[in-house]
């Protein structure tokens, strides 16, 4: 099968890749790239534990054409963290104990990177609609919930508010497009 050529950005280098038509981006960044930080869960869009941002959307990279990133900026897990350390998303996953099998986690952490770029104060409600669609299997929600309350305290200089947070589930795993309203 002949290969396409795509030039695209990922996490903020311009890169030039060759995969076949059929190849999902999940596959490129995975098995091209080498980029092993997003993880394959559904490989069908319903889990999440691929997510990518795309051209400022958050994506299901398994549900997505290696070659649709022709000329697109995409972000992966590899593109959260700085030179100077972890994002605070990142740290705040180790220090609630958001994570277990790590599976989901890189999704989780793209997602909420996203949703705080847009919203840096949204309340816990927000949060949960958010991540709606990724799912995990070992830890439950609530202590990933309490990981994303930290990070947006401490990227905002203030005091820890995520002990206070608990409830329900993220909730279902259909709700991709409500994401980027």
């Amino acid at each position: 099968m002949p290969k396409v050529h795509v030039q695209t950005n990922i996490n903020g280098t311009d890169m030039d890749f060759l995969c076949e038509a059929r190849q999902s981006l999940l596959e490129v960044l995975r098995d091209v790239l080498g980029m092993t930080g997003t993880k394959e869960g559904c490989n069908d869009g319903n889990c999440g534990a691929c997510t990518v941002i795309l051209d400022g959307r958050i994506v299901d990279s398994c549900c997505v054409l290696g070659v649709e990133a022709q000329g697109r900026t995409i972000t992966t897990i590899e593109g959260v963290a700085s030179p100077e350390g972890l994002h605070p998303l990142q740290q705040a996953f180790l220090e609630e104990a958001a994570l277990q099998c790590g599976i989901c986690t890189p999704g989780f952490i793209v997602a909420a990177k996203s949703l705080l770029d847009r919203e840096p104060d949204a309340d816990e409600g927000r949060i949960r609609h958010w991540l709606a669609g990724n799912l995990c299997r070992c830890t439950g929600y609530d202590k990933i919930i309490r990981a994303v309350l930290s990070a947006e305290d401490i990227a905002a200089g203030r005091g820890d508010r995520s002990a206070a947070s608990t409830g329900a589930g993220a909730g279902a795993a259909d709700q991709r497009d409500v994401y980027n309203d």
